[in-house]
């Protein structure tokens, strides 16, 4: 399911996804690249983590990244991610 606002310049989106569809999305949501800032919250809407994503990350800085919300989709069976996005 996805949800979309807008404000200004920015917009969010949510989508709700279940542990193996996690860490996908989130690859997929990465090389858009127009993405300020990635929040996962979990079935209660408690943020999980929240990482900032800036113009110039790239590659190896991704990876430990990846590797914790790799971490996360395990112990978790749902998981909302809410992207803000730049508007061009």
């Amino acid at each position: 399911m996805v949800e979309e606002k807008k404000t200004g310049k920015t917009r969010t989106e949510e989508f709700k996804l279940a542990g193996g569809e996690i860490l996908n999305k989130l690859k997929e949501l990465i090389h858009q690249g127009n993405i300020r800032r990635i929040i996962l919250k979990d079935e209660e809407g408690k943020t999980f983590l929240e990482i900032p994503l800036t113009v110039g990350i790239v590659g190896a800085a991704l990876a430990p990244i990846v590797a914790a919300v790799g971490a996360i989709a395990a112990l978790v069976s749902k998981l909302t991610i809410v992207v803000e996005k730049i508007e061009e």
